[in-house]
């Protein structure tokens, strides 16, 4: 596949996600520790994401993509995230705007929108932070002026389009738009600084009496939510739940190959264990990470097939079955939370301590997964499913949740 282009339309039968995501997990694998290592803007690496056609995945055919469910899109952000998840945290961040275009863009914002994804290959970014009111935007003939700034912006630099959210004092309420990134008055600065997922493009990005025209405004400050609407946040917990599982599926497969190539059979494990996959303990704590895998691996999939029965649904989707998504996505999201924790942390108890060296990068998976797993508390979906379990209570629709 070149560089210029997505699959054209008489190849999109043909091409397949599952093996061009696999592809570009083994090309972003060969240099992920070094990159992990120095941090900073993946230039070429984006390149790779956008040569490999996966960006067109979540856009509808009618508008030239190719029309991809939800659990596809999300099955090839876990098979990248195995890899490399700052990388496949771009990738899923970029179908998550892609999804919030679907959702709140009305027929005429889709079609251009959408089409001027594919045909101008737009790699988009992120600066909807919620919880985030400093950016302002103050009614002007036209549309809105834009001051202030957002932060946690995840894949901002090097982005072509972001979606933001700013904040309407008049109206107490924020209003969600689109925005080319390279424009006078935007200036995005690359100061994430975190210990892990250091190639998200995360930072801040500040703007200065920026025009919003009326027509980039996919919801206007104050306009009421809709069960369909609401679906954004699934997406974006579902996104995060498959790259939590992408790097503990990662992590395994690391300890294992490590294991196989340069560990030591403990010396009491006696003379007949010569190699150390042969260490009986050694197989029992990977029978112990096979379970902590595999029902999140079955739970998130059963989300995602939730979520896209949900999004066929349409405008007739009832605010009852949103809420049965949102306690699928959350059972997926707490069970893929545990899976990267606990699993990049405990390899190195069956790796030994030569495995700490730097060159084997073995402590990015821990890392990566500790950083995003605070995105929003995994304890607010725990509360969410025992008030269920107890009451029936549904998930109330909110950004994280």
């Amino acid at each position: 596949m070149h560089l210029a282009s997505v699959p054209p339309a008489d190849q999109a039968e043909s091409f397949d996600p599952i093996t061009a995501a696999a592809e570009l997990a083994r090309r972003l694998h060969e240099t992920a520790v070094e990159r992990d290592r120095a941090g900073g803007h993946a230039g070429p690496e984006r390149e790779l994401i956008r040569a490999s056609g996966l960006l067109a995945l979540s856009v509808p055919r009618a508008h030239g993509g190719l029309g991809a469910d939800w659990a596809t899109v999300l099955r090839t952000v876990r098979i990248v995230a195995g890899a490399d998840s700052a990388l496949a945290h771009l990738l899923g961040f970029h179908h998550l705007q892609l999804a919030g275009l679907q959702l709140y863009g009305s027929s005429a914002q889709q079609r251009r929108l959408l089409a001027a994804s594919i045909e101008e290959r737009i790699f988009w970014g992120n600066a909807l932070n919620p919880l985030d009111k400093r950016l302002v935007a103050t009614p002007t003939a036209g549309g809105y002026l834009l001051n202030g700034t957002k932060s946690f912006a995840s894949g901002s630099v090097g982005s072509d389009w972001l979606t933001i959210s700013a904040w309407n004092p008049l109206a107490g309420a924020a209003l969600i738009a689109v925005l080319p990134t390279r424009q006078p008055g935007i200036a995005v600065q690359p100061d994430w600084d975190a210990f892990g997922q250091r190639q998200t493009d995360s930072g801040n990005v500040h703007f200065s009496s920026v025009l919003l025209p009326d027509d980039l405004v996919l919801q206007a400050p104050g306009q009421a939510a809709t069960p369909r609407s609401t679906l954004r946040s699934q997406v974006a917990q579902l996104v995060m739940a498959n790259l939590y599982l992408g790097l503990a599926e990662g992590a395994m497969d690391a300890a294992r190959r490590y294991l196989v190539e340069e560990a030591r059979p403990w010396f009491a494990s006696g003379p007949e264990v010569r190699d150390a996959i042969d260490d009986p303990f050694v197989q029992h704590r990977f029978g112990q990470f096979r379970l902590l895998v595999r029902p999140a691996q079955v739970l998130a999939d059963e989300a995602a097939r939730a979520l896209d029965a949900a999004w066929c649904r349409g405008a007739e989707l009832t605010a009852a079955e949103r809420g049965e998504v949102a306690l699928a996505v959350a059972e997926a999201k707490v069970l893929a939370h545990r899976a990267s924790i606990e699993i990049g942390s405990q390899l190195f108890e069956l790796t030994g301590a030569r495995s700490t060296s730097g060159r084997h990068g073995l402590d990015r998976y821990w890392r990566n997964a500790r950083v995003h797993t605070l995105h929003d508390p995994v304890d607010y979906k725990l509360r969410d499913l025992g008030r269920h379990a107890l009451d029936g209570r549904l998930p109330e629709p909110t950004p994280y949740s």
